[in-house]
């Protein structure tokens, strides 16, 4: 039986409707589907999803978890920012977990990346990031960051730098505005074996 918090439609209700309708929470919202009967296939096509689902997840708690540079909530705010660009009401997690999916599928390598940072400089600043993948081969060895004024108009590149000892990646992006807020989000080079590897969306703006 549904419990109401106000009239139907109009705060919000919580369970199902004569097997017709469920009302749940999600994220924020009070929203409604079709009560679906549960089922459990096992294709070979879902158990593959499963997968790389439970691959995914436990790539993001060892990057978590990571001994030297672990992902820090500057991380999280990049995945999280670039959530609110692809979808609304999607989390940083699922963020992270749906382009680790789609990389996989295609097949290529994916990767979570991990102690990103930012620093300002004199109209630049310098961006910094970590992953498993970078520089080994056949994996990250070339990529560059994408940035421009507005999270969802990076326009601009600037090749990076990747070293394989110390799984790092990062560059300077210089002639910007002093007192202007940037965005840079890093991508694989096409033709990468993390090709589509993206990672979340930084920000910083220069001195």
């Amino acid at each position: 039986m549904a419990k109401l918090k106000a009239p139907l439609l109009s705060l919000g209700a919580s369970g199902a409707i004569a097997k017709a309708l469920v009302f749940f929470p999600w994220k924020g919202l009070n929203v409604v589907r079709e009560y679906v009967i549960p089922a459990n296939p096992k294709t070979a096509l879902q158990q593959q999803q499963r997968a790389w689902l439970t691959a995914a997840v436990a790539d993001i708690h060892a990057a978590q978890a990571h001994a030297t540079n672990p992902m820090l909530p500057a991380d999280i705010t990049a995945y999280a920012l670039w959530a609110s660009v692809v979808k609304a009401a999607t989390t940083w997690f699922n963020q992270a977990v749906k382009n680790w999916v789609d990389v996989a599928r295609v097949p290529k390598t994916p990767t979570v990346y991990r102690g990103g940072s930012t620093s300002p400089g004199a109209g630049n600043f310098g961006i910094y990031l970590y992953s498993d993948e970078a520089g080994a081969p056949g994996h990250i060895t070339a990529g560059k960051f994408f940035y421009g004024t507005s999270k969802t108009a990076l326009i601009n590149s600037q090749v990076a730098t990747i070293n394989w000892a110390t799984e790092s990646i990062s560059a300077t992006i210089a002639g910007l505005t002093a007192g202007t807020k940037y965005y840079a989000q890093f991508r694989p080079d096409v033709g990468e074996n993390c090709e589509g590897a993206n990672s979340g969306i930084y920000h910083e703006t220069p001195n």
